[in-house]
């Protein structure tokens, strides 16, 4: 399993367990959870030596964990929201491959998965309005 993969796998019960909270709670613990990854993925930049090196995933649990805001935590919910924010996290959309390319540090390797998991999150909201999922 590719490590961003594996990345968004853990990021599953990590959602399971924050959204039972308001979403204002949910949004701060998101919030305060992606500056936590921006000083893991820089920390962990200077143990590899490379940016945004494979086995750095913090980032991917943020980014799903942007993806799953204000979505009910249903099977199909966690499904769609999984494969939406993989597409988004590989095909890095304008913001997002500038972002990486142009961010320091952990910054670079954060601000790319919150720009898939904002689209992601954008994109299945849509979904669960228009085909009533």
């Amino acid at each position: 399993m590719a490590p961003g993969t594996a990345g968004t796998a853990i990021a599953v019960p990590v959602y399971l367990l924050i959204a039972p909270l308001a979403w204002p709670l949910y949004l701060m613990t998101v919030l305060a959870f992606t500056f936590l990854a921006v000083y893991v993925s820089q920390e962990a930049e200077k143990i590899y030596g490379q940016k945004d090196a494979q086995p750095i995933v913090i980032d991917e649990i943020a980014g799903f964990l942007w993806t799953m805001f204000l979505i009910t935590p249903t099977v199909l919910h966690c499904a769609i929201g999984f494969l939406l924010f993989r597409f988004f996290d590989i095909v890095k959309i304008f913001p997002a491959d500038y972002f990486q390319r142009k961010l320091p540090g952990g910054y670079g390797v954060v601000a790319d998965d919150w720009a898939a998991g904002v689209y992601g999150n954008i994109l299945l909201l849509i979904a669960i309005k228009l085909f009533n999922i």
